[in-house]
């Protein structure tokens, strides 16, 4: 087990396992890299697997039939990816799930922690909470597709991913960079490039964001964070921080 194995586990919902389960649950485990932008599971594919995000970005997305598709989750360090398919009867991936930048994954073996569930109430209850928090993630994810603007989700995407991204600093100002195009950001909040294309125009002439090639600098995350409620605060305003999501 690695560092970033370790701090992983920490920051999931198998934290607080005493080690000697732990250590149960990764008999059989493997931990591959995974290429930005590659498709690690497709809808409709039926096989379990259990994986927990070490590090990068993965984002699990639904798919229309014009082909446009919307980010649901934003998986980071700690994140568990297909606890659900080792319960659900007859299971088929609803979604697909793709690297936004380089990532690594422990895979998991499903019927080694499927067994130790059963065995250990610990690790059923860590599991029914992951569970829990999906249902409620994906829940508050329909009312924020459904009954906000384009120009909302943009920045709430653009939050979302710098809140796990570096810190850069150009001069005195500290800056937030998004590895994300305007192509990947239109797929993620679901809608074409152009539209987009539009919101970021906005967005950089209010001096929010600076948009790059394959990346997006925020330059005031605390007036993006008010956009994505409906009202961009002018330059010069202080306004409360963001909560940030990990």
């Amino acid at each position: 087990m690695d560092d970033g194995v370790r701090a992983a586990l920490g920051a999931s919902n198998l934290a607080l396992l005493p080690g000697t389960v732990t250590q149960r649950l990764l008999t059989r485990a493997g931990l591959v890299r995974v290429p930005a932008g590659s498709v690690t599971h497709r809808e409709g594919d039926t096989a379990e697997h259990v994986e927990l995000v070490v590090d990068g970005l993965v984002r699990v997305f639904v798919t229309a039939p014009d082909g446009r598709t919307l980010t649901v989750r934003y998986c980071r360090r700690g994140a568990l990816i297909g606890v659900v398919s080792m319960y659900a009867t007859d299971f088929r991936m609803p979604a697909g799930i793709q690297a936004v930048v380089d990532a690594r994954l422990l895979r998991l073996a499903p019927n080694v922690i499927r067994r130790v569930a059963a065995e250990d109430s610990q690790v059923a209850d860590a599991l029914l909470r992951e569970l829990a928090e999906r249902v409620f993630s994906f829940i508050q994810e329909i009312a924020g597709s459904a009954f906000t603007s384009v120009r909302q989700r943009v920045a709430r995407h653009l939050l979302d991913l710098a809140a796990q991204e570096s810190r850069t600093t150009r001069g005195t100002q500290a800056v937030l960079t998004v590895p994300a195009s305007q192509r990947q950001l239109a797929e993620a909040v679901g809608t074409v490039r152009e539209v987009v294309v539009r919101v970021l125009r906005d967005l950089r002439e209010s001096g929010v964001i600076r948009t790059h090639a394959d990346h997006i600098d925020i330059l005031d995350p605390i007036r993006l964070s008010q956009e994505q409620g409906g009202t961009l605060v002018p330059a010069g305003q202080r306004a409360r921080p963001p909560h940030w999501r990990a």
